[in-house]
């Protein structure tokens, strides 16, 4: 496999998502099979594997909870928090 493709991850020498900016906000993420869930984000790693807290299902509002999930389960996410100007 080639070096820094989806299965591999990021390349030698070359960082992950900067997600910085968006750490202890609320989002919305959109995960493959049509799912949203909408949590606080506590954590990431070069994989855009994330922590969230305080996690609801978007569609039936069930609570639930802390959860990580996969960084290739992540189709979309955006903040529903303002963000502060750098």
């Amino acid at each position: 496999m080639a070096p820094g493709n989806a299965r591999s991850g990021p390349r030698q020498g070359q960082k992950g998502p900067d997600l910085k900016r968006f750490m202890d906000k609320r989002l919305r993420l959109s995960l493959n099979g049509n799912r949203k869930v909408v949590g606080t984000l506590r954590g990431y790693d070069a994989f855009l594997n994330v922590v969230l807290e305080e996690t609801i299902d978007d569609l039936n509002k069930d609570e639930i909870g802390t959860i990580v999930i996969r960084g290739n389960s992540i189709s979309q996410f955006e903040t529903l928090e303002r963000l502060d100007r750098k």
